[in-house]
């Protein structure tokens, strides 16, 4: 099927829908929908909000289809479940669709993509949803495994995962911070305009913006106007969230020092580090993808960040052409689950299973091992995750130290007295959208060379 951007939002919201559980990535298919599309503004929140809702909400609207349909979904062809999907998300959690209409769109898109033969069945179980969904049997928290499954949409594997690292009341907690939308951060470019000044920006364009709670630099937009975000074409910020900004903090980066940004794209940290060092300090960007070093290089270009060099390469080697103990710092923002951004990439959790925790970790443990060969004596690596799988983890760490002797994990409480409530009690960071204002699950650890 052909995704057609001048469709109505609902049309292109199911093609979405379909090309990402066929493997494709929520956010780069419906970006590129969005660019192409003659929707209008509030068709195109719509569509926005039908693709990201559906994927964080599967699990809780299959559970909820299940009491209206006659026979097991799985045996159901998928494109139709999309379609009930697409409905019964319209009647539970749009308040501002009525009800009639979520039903009849519904009918009308099966028939219009092909699906005459199932109208009916879509018509009967919408309509029944419709009439009992005050009757669902919703589990309630007390009966943590299956809130989580079922009204916090989590697969089985990722609820064990969750349940193994919080108690009962915090696993509720993240589950349901992780089924709503993120927050809109900005990360202000320091060296073109100060935040006080973006914030006065921002109002004056009709939008409502605070200062976060712990990231200098960083902005949360609680309520966007009608106007562009100013500053856009200037460089004046980058979209960002606020732990992805206290790691680049963590580094602690000094002008004139020699830094590597080893896994760096889309770029938002290499620039941060940039502005951090008020472009006086030598940053080399690397990512394995050729398309993926053009995206920092064009970050570079809008942010105003000259000292920055991006370069293609993949790190499962030893990089030849970088010098061994050549760098003061060095980040490693690894590739990984992505747990703790389910908000932002949600299809992560029906693509994902347990096994690839652990093919992840083996990965993210070769890559330290190559990269601690570049940090001089004395310097700083900084390993960090958007994720809170202990394998990934606290796992990965301890492997490390018994690897590298000559490496030693830093206390961050020590030099972060003000985000206390950030660091475990061995001085990692570990960040949750439930307990520290919304922002992203982050776990970071910092090393420094002893020799």
């Amino acid at each position: 099927m052909t995704l057609r951007p001048d469709d109505s939002p609902r049309r292109a919201a199911y093609e979405i829908l379909l090309r990402v559980a066929d493997g494709a990535y929520a956010d780069m298919v419906l970006d590129a929908a969005l660019n192409r599309s003659t929707l209008d503004g509030r068709d195109k929140r719509l569509l926005t909000e039908l693709v990201y809702g559906i994927l964080r909400l599967q699990g809780r609207l299959d559970f909820a289809l299940a009491q209206f349909c006659s026979q097991p979904l799985k045996r159901l062809q998928p494109e139709v479940l999309w379609l009930l999907r697409l409905g019964s998300y319209q009647l539970l959690e749009l308040d501002r669709v009525p009800a009639h209409a979520a039903v009849s769109s519904t009918v009308d898109l099966a028939r219009e993509v092909g699906f005459e033969q199932v109208t009916g069945l879509v018509n009967g179980v919408l309509r029944a949803l419709e009439r009992g969904r005050a009757e669902i049997p919703w589990p309630p928290p007390a009966k943590i495994k299956p809130y989580l499954q079922h009204v916090c949409s989590m697969p089985v594997w990722l609820t064990k995962e969750v349940m193994r690292q919080l108690p009962n009341a915090e696993a509720q907690a993240l589950g349901e911070s992780l089924t709503v939308a993120p927050p809109l951060t900005l990360r202000v470019n320091t060296l073109k305009i100060d935040r006080d000044a973006f914030l006065q920006a921002l109002q004056a364009a009709g939008h409502q913006a605070r200062p976060c709670r712990y990231a200098g630099a960083g902005v949360i937009v609680e309520q966007r106007g009608e106007q562009p975000l100013p500053g856009d074409e200037q460089g004046w910020y980058q979209v960002q969230d606020e732990a992805s900004m206290l790691t680049a903090e963590l580094l602690n980066a000094r002008p004139a020092q020699r830094i590597l940004d080893a896994c760096a794209a889309p770029g938002g940290k290499t620039t941060a580090l940039a502005a951090l060092t008020d472009n006086r300090a030598e940053i080399i960007a690397l990512d394995k993808y050729p398309q993926r070093v053009e995206l920092i290089r064009q970050g570079v270009a809008r942010l105003g960040c000259p000292t920055v060099t991006a370069a293609e390469c993949d790190l499962t080697r030893l990089p030849e052409f970088l010098e061994p103990q050549s760098f003061d710092r060095v980040l490693l923002d690894a590739p990984c689950s992505g747990l703790g951004v389910l908000r932002r990439n949600p299809e992560g959790r029906w693509n994902k299973s347990s096994a690839n925790l652990r093919d992840l970790a083996a990965l993210q443990q070769l890559l330290l091992n190559n990269v601690a060969t570049l940090v001089r004596p004395g310097g700083l690596l900084l390993y960090s995750l958007c994720t809170f799988s202990h394998c990934e983890t606290d796992e990965v760490v301890e492997d490390f130290l018994v690897a590298h002797p000559d490496f030693a994990l830093e206390d961050l409480r020590t030099e972060f007295p003000a985000w206390q409530d950030l660091f475990t009690t061995t001085g990692t960071m570990r960040t949750y959208p439930h307990r520290h204002d919304g922002m992203d699950a982050f776990f970071a650890a910092r090393f420094r060379r002893c020799n």
